[in-house]
């Protein structure tokens, strides 16, 4: 049974990564801002619901603005909000926009 149980941790601690879901979907917005959400859940790997919780919440917390263009919604990224935990909080989300994106963050993702 012991053994079993600590299989079952070495899986667990297999299956993580360093960035939230909420950095996965910013990140992918920056990629493409016109994106549907559809298709950022899908890159994302979670729901079109979790999708959508996670723009409010990146919309709340002023990371980012929607505008609707026709039938679409058009993103603009705000590269100057701070990371929430206190441990980055000295650091910009721009930062990690220009890490994991080709264009450096201005203000508006362009893909």
């Amino acid at each position: 049974m012991a053994d079993m149980a600590s299989t079952d941790a070495r899986e667990n601690a297999r299956n993580w990564t360093f960035l939230t879901n909420h950095a996965h979907v910013l990140l992918a917005i920056a990629r493409n801002p016109t994106a549907r959400l559809r298709d950022v859940a899908t890159e994302v790997g979670v729901t079109e619901r979790a999708a959508q919780a996670i723009v409010a919440d990146l919309e709340a917390g002023g990371y980012l603005h929607r505008t609707r263009v026709g039938r679409r919604n058009e993103y603009t990224l705000n590269p100057a909000g701070r990371f929430r935990h206190p441990a980055e909080a000295d650091h910009e989300v721009g930062d990690l926009l220009a890490l994991f994106t080709k264009e450096q963050a201005t203000g508006t993702a362009e893909g």
